[in-house]
């Protein structure tokens, strides 16, 4: 992912500009670039992000998860976590990360909060077992959007290179009147943030209804397997938006 920020920086050595004092010497003896001037830096994508980027993930742990778990479902939500939990591991200057979970109990399950990244095995065993145990017990019921809508209202207020929102769901949607419109408000509410759904799962043919009408936003991805792949794209889609 690269910066999207662009640095500014002192060119110096240049025939326009502002005197650089540095370089007055060299004035007298009739050398010609001795001014200096403000400019845009292209950052090198390794070595330069002033901010970090913000990611928010929300996951599904709804009743739903774990009821009909033998279709792997919570599985591959816990191993999206850990996928995510790792591939982030040593990179906290470049990202700020959020973990929260949704369900019926909740809007707003906290399991990492930004600048809290696990440091450890340990801290990343504790919040996969927060988000089994949370879907284990909740109550039924479904606070997907407003989960989603909390999460992009907040997570621009603070400064960053750029900010994302990634929604993880069974696509259990039909049941509480859940439609892609739903989903395309969402998107509206700041164009700023780059809002991405990812469904683990699905009842009936829901997850790709709405893959097919929300394209290069909402993802079908029932295997494991194509997490990784299915995330990197989301990614592409948001540095093609740009």
């Amino acid at each position: 992912l690269e910066a999207k920020q662009h640095e500014r920086v002192w060119l110096k050595n240049q025939t326009t500009g502002d005197i650089d004092d540095n370089k007055l010497i060299d004035g007298l003896t009739g050398e010609r670039a001795i001014y200096k001037r403000r400019a845009e830096q292209s950052p090198d994508s390794s070595l330069f992000q002033p901010l970090p980027k913000r990611l928010h993930f929300l996951f599904d742990l709804s009743m739903s998860m774990s009821r009909y778990a033998a279709d792997g479902r919570l599985e591959r939500s816990l191993e999206a976590a850990v996928m995510i939990m790792e591939a982030l591991k040593g990179f906290e200057h470049k990202f700020s990360v959020k973990f929260s979970g949704h369900s019926g109990d909740s809007d707003d399950v906290p399991l990492i909060d930004f600048g809290e990244f696990p440091k450890n095995d340990k801290e990343r065993l504790m919040v996969i077992k927060r988000m089994h145990a949370h879907a284990e017990m909740c109550d039924s019921g479904d606070n997907t959007i407003e989960a989603m809508k909390k999460g992009i209202e907040a997570i621009s207020r603070e400064e960053a290179d750029e900010w994302f929102c990634f929604l993880i769901s069974d696509a259990n949607l039909d049941t509480y009147g859940i439609t892609f419109q739903h989903f395309e408000r969402l998107e509206a509410i700041d164009r700023r943030v780059h809002a991405f759904f990812l469904f683990i799962a699905s009842m009936g043919n829901q997850a790709q209804k709405l893959e097919d009408k929300l394209p290069g936003r909402a993802f079908a991805c029932l295997d494991k397997t194509q997490i990784p792949r299915t995330l990197k794209q989301m990614f592409l889609a948001a540095a093609n938006s740009r």
